[in-house]
């Protein structure tokens, strides 16, 4: 009388296979607590550019848009900009998260200490004219970037995203994502008074 065949044992790399999803999570969760521990800021990505000068860039006119006194808006010369420190906020229309930084780039307008610009991003002329006529005109120039080949020249990982210049165009500062009243108030307006005054 034959033995029937003892079952084989189950090979390890199912254990395994079960484990990895627990695995990556674990891991993940770690990520994410050691970033809520240290207070990181994943909006902060470093750019290569802070500390130099800023890409030389000459942009159209968005085509149309008319300031409050009904005069065309420039579009984005850098050289004009020097002597003052700067804000260049990178927007589009199609940019959900630009709509929630708005009302701060409004307030930010009013600040006589620098000059704000605007990069419109990837956008059709009719729409970048018809946001700014529904939320405002935040900006003292705006420049066209139909393409985003200007936007790669400032290392633009996407939209919104603003830089703040010296007087002397040095790229000091960048912020990844909409601008925040934290953000504005811990950071953004302490480092314009210093570059303002200095």
């Amino acid at each position: 009388m034959t033995m029937p065949d003892s079952p084989a044992p189950r090979p390890k790399r199912r254990v395994w296979l079960v484990a990895l999803p627990l695995v990556v999570f674990l891991a993940v969760a770690g990520l994410f607590f050691s970033r809520l521990e240290t207070g990181g800021d994943p909006s902060r990505i470093p750019s290569a550019l802070v500390g130099k000068p800023a890409p030389t860039a000459s942009l159209p006119p968005l085509d149309g848009l008319k300031g409050a006194g009904g005069a065309p808006v420039p579009g984005i010369d850098l050289a004009a900009l020097a002597g003052k420190p700067a804000l260049v906020n990178v927007w589009a229309s199609w940019c959900g998260p630009c709509r929630d930084e708005h009302p701060i780039l409004m307030q930010l307008a009013k600040d006589p200490r620098f000059s704000l610009v605007g990069i419109n991003y990837k956008d059709a002329p009719e729409n970048a004219r018809r946001f700014l006529g529904q939320y405002g005109l935040p900006y003292q120039a705006v420049g066209v970037d139909p393409k985003g080949r200007a936007a790669i020249d400032w290392g633009v990982y996407g939209v919104p995203e603003t830089f703040v210049l010296a007087k002397d165009g040095t790229i000091v500062h960048k912020f990844v994502g909409p601008l925040t009243p934290d953000a504005v108030a811990t950071t953004l307006l302490p480092l314009m008074a210093r570059l303002a005054g200095g």
